[in-house]
């Protein structure tokens, strides 16, 4: 192997343990003092600015014994490019010590796709029946409003992922003029 590349390989074995050692699950399996013991995650889908304790959000976090208002204060504080009442995806961190630490996502594809063609839903028998059009401009559109959250490294990637979505909800994909 070249000097040079082996000086690279180094680096990035180098820069490969640095992302690893600043991982959360290398954090929990370490176990220093100064890291906090995970208790459990929480994945809900929470409307955004309609945070309440009833279910399903009292019972999930109920169940690992947080407190249950101090989350909804602290989600519906929150401000988001969304109407009132998007489903927001929320995975909240529990620890032991009945603290929590919560991440908000964007809104789930369906969501944005219904949004982007405002259709009120998807075709139940999709494939067979056809819910409605969508170009590849809007699925553009919706690729690059959900990219954060996707597993895609480029536009197209997500754009392909999107049109999976509108053609199980029983879209006919059209192109765009």
């Amino acid at each position: 192997m070249p000097r040079l590349a082996k000086r690279q390989a180094v680096l990035i074995l180098q820069e490969a343990n640095k992302i690893k050692a600043l991982s959360p699950i290398t954090q929990v399996r370490n176990m220093s003092k100064n890291t906090k013991e995970v208790l459990g995650l929480i994945k809900l889908q929470v409307p955004s600015g309609k945070a309440n304790p009833a279910p399903p959000i009292g019972p999930a976090l109920g169940q690992k014994g947080l407190n249950i208002m101090e989350f909804c204060k602290q989600f519906n504080a929150m401000k988001f490019d969304y109407d009132l009442g998007t489903p927001i995806p929320v995975t909240i961190t529990a620890y032991k010590d009945k603290s929590f630490t919560f991440i908000t996502k964007n809104p789930p594809v369906s969501y944005l796709i219904m949004k982007e063609i405002k259709l009120e839903k998807g075709s139940s028998a999709p494939g067979k029946d056809s819910a409605g059009k969508i170009t590849m401009d809007q699925i553009k559109n919706v690729a690059k409003k959900k990219m954060v959250d996707m597993n895609a490294t480029d536009i197209d990637a997500c754009a392909q992922m999107v049109k999976g979505s509108a053609i199980s909800m029983g879209l006919e994909i059209v192109e765009s003029n």
